[in-house]
């Protein structure tokens, strides 16, 4: 295989057209040839990064321009690149589609600018040939300053429908079809309510990124795609993100909830909360019996609590650590499905009660369908664990469940945040501060690289003693 070093952003004319299981075939693909390959994807998604990491045997990151801006996004870039051989950054939605219905916000073709990456664009040829030309036209026009390389055409035919496809392409002078997927070549992804599971050993076995990778090697003309490819340029000399060590005597153990309930973390928000200060101890709700000795503070992340709420009810001990923990003074900060676990109880899907921790006096619902989903900006309402009042956060909701009984004013809790949502710019409280500060819990999935002090500020509060 032939070709130096180098970047490619993966991205679709819409959702939808395949590109998640693209990128895992070239990905795994790429690593079968001796490839360092690091993959990213593009905006607030937890669950397509489970999927490329086992693909290329890194961590894969996101990257998101409205909640982190440019200087974070090419600095993460660049910081956990250091040692790749290719970089392949999956898109998210359409190439355009983001934060904004008229600029480049949040979007795939931002993250392109930005990195000053070549863009291959996935697009759905079933029934196009020549109009499929035209499509690819004004996506390739649409916006100076982001370049569309090649085109894949997935969903494709015969080979004669691929030809013409090709010379379509030719004949008007656009980017050159650099493969043409037929219809049945790639295994499905399983998916679910919430989109696609979280990949694990069953869900996403070995077996199936193979059987993409073989699919990507017969129809992709992965050569001219390694050619196309702008190279990886070293914009910092600094180690990669995920080998910086935290800081000189680690000031806090941060207990962090990791299972198959709890698992949805940006790798850098661990990273960051490690440089500043944090002993990261992985522990599990689902299956210890208590909390790791020593800690000072927990992070509850996002996951599935409401699939494994009956194990999580079962395990007695660990809800009385839990609670113990909370009644000591000492830090939680919870989001999504560490709020649910961090109340008195959820009602699932199949209307049955599941109790709960009881730190935080709320009961919530799973819903059959989604409740929220979108960017949000969150200010603080009051001093706590991220900050001081005032304090603004970027981050994004996205949710199938509700509260339904909320007795947290009364028992003297106030709200986290001054909540604006991206899409309509309203404020509105949310989330839950109690037990002095000394509690968060929200709906909101936060990525502090929006303030990057703010992991730091989070070590000083668990340090502090009252």
């Amino acid at each position: 295989m032939t070709g130096g070093p180098g970047k490619m952003v993966i991205a679709g004319t819409s959702s939808g057209v395949g590109k998640t299981s693209l990128t895992l075939g070239l990905a795994r693909a790429l690593t079968r040839h001796g490839l360092r390959v690091q993959t990213f994807k593009v905006g607030p998604d937890f669950l397509d990064p489970t999927y490329l990491s086992p693909a290329s045997g890194r961590t894969c990151y996101n990257l998101d321009g409205w909640m982190t801006g440019r200087d974070y996004v090419r600095d993460l870039f660049a910081r956990t690149t250091a040692d790749a051989d290719i970089a392949l950054v999956e898109g998210v939605m359409g190439l355009f589609d983001g934060a904004s219905p008229d600029a480049l916000d949040g979007s795939t073709a931002q993250i392109a600018a930005w990195l000053d990456a070549p863009v291959l664009l996935v697009a759905n040829a079933h029934g196009a040939a020549r109009s499929l030309a035209a499509t690819v036209h004004g996506f390739a026009s649409f916006e100076p300053g982001v370049r569309i390389a090649g085109v894949i055409a997935n969903q494709s035919g015969s080979e004669r429908h691929e030809k013409w496809i090709e010379e379509a392409l030719a004949a008007a002078k656009l980017p050159p079809l650099l493969g043409a997927v037929p219809r049945g070549a790639m295994p499905e992804l399983k998916s679910r309510h919430l989109g696609l599971v979280s990949a694990d050993g069953d869900i996403l076995p070995d077996e199936t990124i193979d059987r993409l990778a073989d699919a990507c090697e017969k129809h992709l003309d992965i050569e001219q795609i390694l050619r196309v490819a702008h190279p990886l340029v070293p914009s910092c000399s600094e180690p990669a993100l995920g080998a910086r060590r935290p800081a000189p005597g680690a000031s806090i153990r941060l207990g962090v909830a990791r299972d198959a309930a709890f698992h949805f973390y940006y790798p850098d928000n661990l990273q960051m909360l490690a440089a500043a200060g944090a002993e990261l101890v992985f522990f599990s709700p689902l299956n210890d019996r208590g909390l790791p000795g020593g800690l000072d503070a927990i992070y509850l992340g996002g996951g599935y609590p409401e699939v494994h709420a009956d194990q999580l009810s079962a395990n007695k001990p660990m809800l009385a650590d839990i609670r113990a923990f909370s009644a000591s003074g000492k830090r939680i900060y919870a989001e999504c499905g560490g709020l649910i676990y961090l109340g008195r109880g959820v009602r699932t899907l199949d209307d049955k009660t599941v109790p709960l921790a009881g730190v935080l006096p709320i009961d919530t619902a799973m819903l059959e369908r989604l409740k929220t989903l979108g960017y949000v900006e969150a200010t603080l309402a009051g001093d706590g664990l991220l900050g001081q009042a005032g304090a603004a956060l970027r981050g994004h909701e996205f949710h199938y469940s509700e509260i339904i009984a909320d007795d947290a004013a009364a028992a003297g809790w106030a709200p986290a945040y001054s909540l604006r949502r991206r899409r309509d710019d309203a404020s509105r409280p949310e989330g839950f501060c109690g037990n002095g500060g000394r509690v968060l819990a929200s709906y909101v999935h936060l990525h502090l690289g929006s303030d990057p002090g703010s992991a730091s500020r989070f070590c000083e509060q668990c340090e502090a003693k009252s």
